[in-house]
């Protein structure tokens, strides 16, 4: 699977909590070289047999299926233990058949989800998993979100200013979000880095802690 440019579109905010998870029934697509994010949009590629009856599953099923990344990109044929337990939800927003039999799609993150059980093996994977969008944890006060929003903004302008390379739309979309987890999700999703990196942001449950953390590093690491 290859990726193209990313980009990231803006969601309605909401810092209600939803009190239960849900939970769905998915086919799952292993992707190599990428961990995607709630509210990214991308075209990918699919060349592989089972993935394209997992695209080909969901497109006649609510167009949605959860993208999990591989451990590692050089396994062909990868195991249910080749693959991370927390993945995303995306929805198939467009499906181009290629003359060479492959698939184009452009996607769209949903939300964080977590692999419960395998309910299908063949002929391609199908999950139950736990939708974890809603269960995020947010600041007491709006002043305290805000002040670290901005504060995270203003680490960004000042990376790109140092040269760091990212679409140039990022900043402007910046603007757009207003709370740590959102924000959160278009930065990492825009950093370039490795796999394993970002596969750990994905997991963690508090947006408001990746936003600092990432605040208080990012220019360090890149002086």
């Amino acid at each position: 699977m290859r990726r193209d440019r990313i980009i990231s579109a803006p969601r309605k905010e909401t810092t209600r909590r939803r009190l239960r998870p849900s939970s769905l029934d998915l086919p799952l697509l292993p992707v190599r070289d990428i961990v995607i994010f709630p509210s990214m949009v991308l075209p990918l590629f699919v060349g592989r047999e089972a993935s394209i009856r997992a695209v080909e599953r969901a497109m006649s099923a609510g167009r949605r299926l959860v993208f999990v990344a591989q451990r590692q990109a050089a396994v062909e044929d990868p195991a249910p233990t080749d693959l991370y337990h927390v993945g995303t939800v995306v929805s198939i927003l467009r499906m181009l058949k290629l003359p060479d039999g492959r698939l184009k799609l452009l996607v769209q993150g949903q939300s964080k989800a977590h692999i419960q059980t395998y309910t299908q093996l063949q002929p391609y994977y199908a999950v139950r998993c736990e939708a974890l969008e809603d269960l995020r944890d947010l600041p007491e006060s709006p002043l305290e979100s805000e002040a670290l929003v901005h504060l995270t903004r203003q680490q960004l302008e000042r990376l790109l200013a140092m040269g760091r390379l990212m679409p140039p739309d990022v900043l402007i979309l910046a603007d757009n979000f207003k709370s740590p987890g959102r924000l959160a999700d278009l930065i990492l999703a825009n950093l370039g880095v490795d796999v394993e990196e970002a596969q750990q942001m994905l997991e963690l449950r508090d947006p408001c802690g990746v936003c600092a953390k990432w605040a208080s590093s990012s220019i360090k690491s890149w002086k």
